[in-house]
């Protein structure tokens, strides 16, 4: 049997917010494998606040950009303090590195290396250029961009429509801006269930069957669903409940707004960063 540790446990914890004694079943019952641990304790109903494992504390600001025909571009650029994340030298940057971003330029570490070079000479700190984004518009519709809580947090969004006009309709620019702040706020982290992956639906599955376990089977099925349902509800964005009306779906929503605007209206795809966030 694996050796469970003090700090194995304490991490464990720091995970979950899970009381130590429990925390340290959960390890031993699974000899030290830490995702297993979690998923005991998922099944137990004791995991209340399971953190991402690669959740880190960084300072910086995302960044956002408008280009050519539509198209937005989106960065993230990191340091050490947020005194420097408030500089000029810094938010300077941040533009410049957004403006090639919404041209097309994703490469930014290597083709802004030595603008990059002359803030970290400048400020003294370790500045990243962590990621980027670049949106061009396809066909019909719009793409927007919005940056939430001072940089905190960015989003950028296609929505198509049928005809050209209604992209100019203030039912389907609404819409947009709105969707926007949809994923600012509620943190999908796909944008329909076809593109949760099969194992992340399987280990759900995992989980759900340990907590209705003992019931019948035709129960249990439809138990399944239920969870499912909920958990896509969570995690897609056309599934979420709509921040402003809880009561109804992002479809929901989608579908009205194609009611008012005479038009089919498709959610392609988001972007969205939150800072020191994978």
């Amino acid at each position: 049997m694996a050796t469970v540790t003090i700090q194995m446990i304490n991490d464990l914890r720091a995970a979950t917010n899970v009381g130590m004694m429990d925390c340290k079943r959960a390890l031993q019952q699974t000899e030290g494998n830490m995702e297993e641990a979690i998923k005991i304790l998922r099944e137990k109903g004791l995991a209340l606040q399971v953190k991402r494992a690669d959740r880190e504390s960084k300072q910086g600001i995302i960044a956002a950009a408008q280009g050519e025909n539509g198209a937005y571009g989106m960065i993230e650029l990191n340091c050490e303090t947020d005194f420097v994340a408030k500089t000029d030298k810094f938010l300077d940057f941040a533009k410049v590195l957004a403006a090639a971003a919404a041209k097309g330029d994703t490469n930014l570490t290597e083709t802004h290396a030595t603008g990059l070079t002359e803030v970290v000479a400048a400020t003294g700190e370790n500045v990243k250029i962590r990621r980027a984004a670049y949106c061009p518009l396809t066909g019909n519709g719009l793409v927007e961009a919005y940056i939430h809580m001072g940089g905190k947090v960015g989003v950028l969004i296609e929505v198509g429509c049928g005809k050209p006009e209604t992209a100019q309709a203030e039912p389907f620019r609404q819409l947009v801006h709105d969707l926007c702040l949809q994923a600012a706020a509620a943190a999908p982290r796909y944008l329909n269930e076809t593109e949760v992956p099969a194992e992340e639906i399987e280990s759900e599955k995992e989980v759900y069957r340990a907590q209705v376990e003992g019931k019948p089977a035709n129960i249990v099925e439809g138990i399944l669903r239920g969870k499912l349902k909920k958990h896509f509800a969570e995690v897609c964005l056309v599934d979420q409940p709509f921040v402003k009306e809880p009561k109804k779906s992002v479809t929901d929503v989608v579908k009205e707004t194609e009611k008012l605007t005479g038009d089919t209206i498709t959610v392609k795809r988001f972007v969205r960063y939150q800072l020191g966030m994978a």
